[in-house]
């Protein structure tokens, strides 16, 4: 069990990396156990180990549990740090809400130690669980050995890796036994008002588990991403490709060109694509990307009207500290007192040698390029020439990450 862990981790990670190798710890068996483990992968190859838990504040036990885990990580020689999900917890749909903020508060503990992978100890069962789940109408999404951070922006760059996902849970906890080791068991997982522990309930023993990682996504590799955020595919690329691969790639396009933190409902994407398939002009929207294609190619851009999401609003921003602007550019500013907002009704303003180049770009994207306002109420664009900020991109890496071009651990 441990060793097909840790040939994972092998498989996964840099074995030369400087960089703190992140765990999520909850006091659990199965993450203890994956502790353990990493703990062991981390000593014989020189590399940090940084635990971070979670809080919910959900449990009247659970500032007990954060000093177990605390205690586990200085018995590990492990950094160690504890996170809450503070504020009012919604009355409906506790569990997402409550796996989406461990998301964000765990990608942004990585980020800010420097770490480029969390480990997570999801087990063969939550894999089973999320499948009866579904079967039951639930969009409970499956766990993958690999897969990037599902927290956007603040998971940008940051992998997920579940070592223990071929492993039954029952297994694991034999081992911790036979190690001498003790874990907490959360009340909340025989909790029968959600679905999980519903789904738990009903699991059998003896269930075969068949897993199958995606297969990257060679329209990934295929398509073409501007300095403005644009995705382009050739047409015939789309048409040739298998249903199911054509439907994916589009909504990663439009979800990563338009900025936005989640997919475009299956059902939409799905005729979408349909159209794409076919020889008409097409002219759609989806997940806050607009989507165009003629006869040979597939464009998908911001959609710069779109105000619904919020991610064209201004922003301040801070010298030095790079921002997350519209789901799409990380910019920094170089002065202080600017502020980043769209172009669209700024461009008049613009010097005269960022207009000749704007008027160069396909009109679909200038309206959501990123305008930059200095203190003295200069307007200047980063993706056009100099600016009192940079700009980077982020559509290109985000779709070959979510595409899983990325295999493994980035130096």
């Amino acid at each position: 069990m441990a060793d097909s862990a840790i040939a994972l981790l092998d498989a996964r990670l840099s074995q030369s990396s400087r960089r703190p190798v992140a765990v999520a710890v909850s006091g659990g068996g199965d993450s203890v156990a994956l502790a353990l483990i990493a703990q062991r992968w981390a000593q014989e190859h020189g590399r940090r180990l940084l635990v971070l838990t979670v809080d919910h504040r959900l449990q009247a036990q659970s500032a007990a549990w954060t000093k177990g885990c605390a205690e586990l990580a200085v018995r590990l020689g492990a950094d160690f740090r504890a996170l809450a999900w503070e504020g009012p917890k919604p009355a409906a749909g506790l569990p997402a809400a409550a796996r989406a903020a461990r998301h964000i508060l765990l990608a942004e503990a990585a980020r800010e130690a420097g770490a480029h992978v969390i480990l997570l100890g999801h087990t063969a069962d939550d894999v089973l669980e999320a499948r009866a789940m579904r079967d039951a109408g639930s969009t409970t999404p499956e766990p993958r050995v690999w897969s990037p951070s599902p927290a956007w922006p603040q998971g940008r760059g940051l992998f997920l890796l579940r070592p223990l996902l071929v492993t039954r849970r029952a297994a694991l906890r034999g081992w911790l036994t036979d190690h001498g080791e003790s874990w907490i068991d959360d009340p909340a997982n025989e909790d029968l008002r959600y679905a999980r522990p519903r789904a738990r309930k009903a699991l059998a023993d003896d269930v075969d588990l068949d897993l199958e990682e995606p297969r990257p996504l060679e329209l990934a590799v295929r398509s073409h991403v501007g300095s403005s955020g644009a995705v382009t595919l050739g047409r015939d690329s789309f048409r040739e490709a298998a249903r199911a691969a054509a439907s994916r790639w589009l909504g990663l396009a439009a979800v990563c060109a338009g900025g936005g933190a989640r997919l475009p409902a299956s059902a939409a994407r799905d005729r979408l694509a349909e159209r794409l398939r076919g020889a008409d002009p097409v002219f759609a929207t989806l997940a806050g990307a607009r989507v165009s294609a003629g006869a040979s190619q597939i464009r998908v851009v911001r959609e710069g009207g779109e105000a619904g999401r919020g991610g064209l609003s201004a922003q301040a921003l801070t010298r030095g500290v790079a921002a997350v602007w519209d789901g799409r550019l990380e910019v920094t500013a170089l002065t202080d007192g600017v502020e980043v907002r769209k172009l669209a009704g700024l461009a008049r303003r613009l010097p005269e040698d960022q207009r000749r180049v704007l008027a160069k770009l396909p009109a679909d994207v200038r309206g959501g390029l990123p305008a930059v306002i200095d203190a003295e109420g200069r307007v200047r664009c980063p993706l056009l020439g100099e600016a009192p900020a940079v700009a980077a991109n982020l559509v290109g890496d985000r779709l070959r990450a979510a595409a899983g071009l990325i295999e493994r651990e980035p130096d």
